[in-house]
């Protein structure tokens, strides 16, 4: 995951320029549309937004769009809804803040969509955009992968309460879907921290570290995720925009609640994270203090060793010991019994 994208092709151009900022996650563009009410589902897939047809029927229609780096796309959908030139902007650069626009006839939300990725420990990062109005709600995804297909199910088998409600209680279920993949990734990365905690006491190394802050990049992109996600379901919830029901705000309340439980989770994880590369070193320091206990053990012995082999060693003329037929095994007796007491003398101190 990216913490920040790349900015300068906008540099320089006016407000409302549409420019694809970030990563190209699909090839093709994928549009699918739903229309649905009491007793009534249509599901089908177009080629181009000037397929769907615009009809007067009181059902509500979602159009769910697979990616946004084709900006002739997100121009014809402009046109067709009505949408700001500034919301187009936002859409296209996959770089937002989750945030809540109010346009007056229709409203605008961004927001982060985490799922694991292929290889263990990966977690893709993808931004959907909803613009919702009175029965309409078009969503847009990075890829073109089926990250909605929970609701889909729903609305397709009549399950719930989406067929009987209005566009604003799609919204709701979307965001909730997109909320509740929160919950499982920060398991993952729970049981990746214990895991990791466990490693740093019983065998620290360069990869731990590696780890560690590779867990400590994850936490703070899930901050800036969710943090902001909070104002957003707060102005929901109390929003008073036409096309808000008041019993749907009451659901927006709960996924307001799951946020606050999933920051409390975040800031848990991001201080044991914390805490563990004080472990590390501290693992680290204690298992360099066992090396250096050791050597400077082996150094001790050695020295009195080293000392005795040096004055027999000198070559002087009248040394007695030299002459002696027992002088060669009595000093490696003597240098024995030497390292024998000085190796009891540690014991009895505990320093081996």
């Amino acid at each position: 995951m990216k913490l920040k994208h790349k900015h300068s092709r906008k540099a320089g151009l006016p407000p409302g320029t549409l420019v694809h900022i970030g990563e190209k996650k699909s090839e093709t563009v994928t549009i699918s549309v739903y229309e649905y009410g009491e007793g009534q589902f249509q599901e089908r897939t177009v080629s181009k937004p000037d397929e769907i047809a615009m009809t007067g029927e009181p059902t509500v229609r979602w159009v769910d769009v697979g990616g946004i780096h084709k900006m002739e796309v997100l121009e014809s959908f402009g046109k067709m809804f009505g949408l700001h030139p500034l919301l187009l902007e936002d859409i296209a650069n996959t770089d937002q803040r989750p945030k809540l626009d109010d346009y007056g006839s229709y409203g605008y939300v961004v927001l982060k969509m985490l799922y694991e990725g292929d290889r263990e420990g990966d977690i893709n990062v993808e931004q959907v955009s909803l613009v919702f109005g009175e029965n309409f709600l078009l969503s847009f995804q990075e890829n073109g992968g089926d990250v909605f297909q929970g609701v889909k199910e729903r609305l397709r088998n009549g399950k719930g309460r989406l067929r009987h409600a209005g566009a604003d209680y799609l919204l709701y279920a979307l965001m909730d879907s997109i909320v509740d993949r929160y919950f499982v990734i920060l398991e993952t990365l729970g049981e990746r921290i214990e895991a990791l905690q466990d490693l740093c006491v019983t065998n620290p190394g360069p990869e731990t570290l590696r780890d560690i802050h590779g867990l400590k990049r994850q936490l703070l992109f899930l901050r800036r995720s969710v943090w902001p996600l909070r104002d957003v379901m707060n102005n929901l919830s109390r929003s008073d925009g036409q096309f808000l029901q008041g019993s749907t705000k009451v659901f927006f309340r709960d996924v307001y609640d799951h946020i606050i439980q999933i920051g409390d989770t975040i800031e848990t994880l991001r201080e044991m994270v914390s805490s563990m590369m004080e472990v590390y070193l501290s693992s680290v320091s204690y298992r360099l203090n066992g090396v250096m206990k050791v050597l400077t053990i082996i150094t001790t012995i050695f020295m009195p060793l080293s000392f005795i082999a040096s004055i027999y060693g000198m070559n002087f003329e009248h040394m007695p010991e030299l002459k002696s037929p027992w002088g060669y095994p009595a000093v490696l007796g003597v240098m024995a019994a030497t390292g024998l007491a000085m190796l009891y003398f540690f014991k009895q101190k505990k320093w081996l």
